[in-house]
């Protein structure tokens, strides 16, 4: 994958993910957030283990245990990110999570001793503003946009930790899909159990939401975290960051288009603001 492509990929995924609110959006009308999860990575494993079934008979232990360590961080990151977008609206889930961007150079600096350029911490802050406009405030936070941001910042800890964890290994990025895909399957299905029974993984839903299941473990899973980790290994975390900052521009529009959801003043306000964070932070990292 060459530098130019590897960015018009992640542009591909910046696509799916921000679909990927208002989909799930739609399955959670028809099954809890743990069986939307489980059932998604399940598939997810499934086919990327048939796929890359000869790399892992070969991998290493410690590129199994760098693998599980990441698959984590992922399933935190979902259950965070599920549940927030449960509770509340797609678009916001969109705009909220977008200020991963935002700290994964932050982190990425600062594992590295130094602090990010004026620009960049700039832009953090007129991301932040922004996010507190489009929901009211710190003091109005739901509980949803609190784990939606607590996913952002997991998200960005993933790239990093990517990037990091993987420098001059062996483990192609199929067969590391696979081992993330399972441990989130894996942990999912025993919180599932514990909390349904076996019984509880029983869906009694319509093709809408096998199709939202296959959509999101298809595109949104399989698809975007194998590119985005081929890429992570092209790239610096913080420019894959940015790049994912297209997300919300898909998921606002996505979020209107699918869900009506309205739009009004203060929300474009502030996603207004998101984005000029966002897009300022790009081009200052540009220039660093």
């Amino acid at each position: 994958m060459s530098f130019f492509s590897a960015d018009l990929a992640l542009l591909g995924v910046a696509f799916f993910w921000g679909a990927s609110y208002p989909v799930a959006k739609g399955a959670l009308f028809y099954a809890p957030v743990l069986i939307v999860i489980f059932y998604r990575f399940l598939i997810t494993t499934i086919f990327t283990a048939v796929v890359a079934r000869h790399e892992i008979t070969s991998i290493s232990w410690g590129d199994c245990i760098r693998g599980l360590v990441l698959g984590t961080i992922l399933f935190l990151i979902f259950i965070a990110e599920t549940y927030g977008v449960a509770s509340t609206s797609a678009m916001n889930t969109a705009l909220i999570i977008s200020l991963c961007v935002i700290f994964t150079p932050i982190i990425d600096y600062g594992l590295s001793r130094r602090l990010p350029p004026t620009g960049i911490l700039a832009s953090a802050a007129i991301s932040c503003i922004g996010v507190g406009i489009l929901t009211g405030g710190i003091g109005k936070f739901s509980p949803g946009d609190v784990l939606v941001l607590g996913a952002a910042i997991l998200r960005a800890i993933m790239v990093v930790s990517t990037k990091r964890l993987l420098t001059g290994r062996q483990i192609s990025s199929a067969a590391l899909t696979a081992i993330q895909g399972s441990a989130v399957a894996t942990l999912t299905f025993v919180l599932a159990v514990a909390q349904f029974g076996i019984s509880g993984l029983i869906v009694k839903a319509n093709l809408q939401f096998w199709g939202a299941v296959a959509f999101l473990s298809l595109f949104c899973t399989i698809a975007a975290f194998y590119i985005q980790n081929a890429a992570v290994r092209k790239s610096t975390p913080t420019r894959v960051g940015f790049l994912m900052g297209t997300e919300p521009l898909f998921g606002f529009v996505l979020a209107h288009l699918l869900l009506t959801e309205s739009l009004t003043a203060t929300s474009l306000i502030g996603a207004g603001l998101i984005l000029a964070g966002t897009f300022a932070g790009i081009f200052f990292e540009n220039r660093n």
